[in-house]
């Protein structure tokens, strides 16, 4: 079964168009690494009655958008790997300037998951 790395991150609405031209480069990075699939998906629908929503878990404020990315890897060898190699590319180093982030990477939430069911 595959492995996924899956993140859930706010993003102020202004600042989103920015994080979105930087997840379009950084998913070519993965991509073109071997990453199987990658992907950055904003919430549409979170306010299910009688759940806990995306925005109350990342701890969005009013002015942010909760962002729900992953990626899919053949195996976590595989994502390891991939990963190795993304970080030492000159083009991430470029888009990862602390100064100059979208959003608030310390209340980024971040996991590798060992997929269970995929059909």
């Amino acid at each position: 079964m595959s492995y996924v790395d899956g993140f859930v991150l706010s993003v102020p609405k202004n600042k989103l168009d920015a994080y979105t031209k930087m997840a379009r480069k950084a998913g070519k990075v993965w991509t073109e690494y071997g990453a199987l699939s990658y992907r950055e998906c904003v919430i549409d629908d979170d306010n299910i009655k009688g759940m806990r929503s995306f925005e109350e878990t990342a701890g969005a404020k009013k002015n942010e958008i909760v962002v729900f990315a992953y990626i899919e890897y053949k195996s976590r060898a595989h994502r390891d790997k991939v990963n190795a190699i993304v970080m030492k590319d000159p083009r991430m180093n470029e888009m990862c300037d602390p100064s100059d982030m979208p959003f608030d990477c310390k209340r980024m939430s971040y996991g590798g998951f060992k997929m269970i069911v995929s059909y």
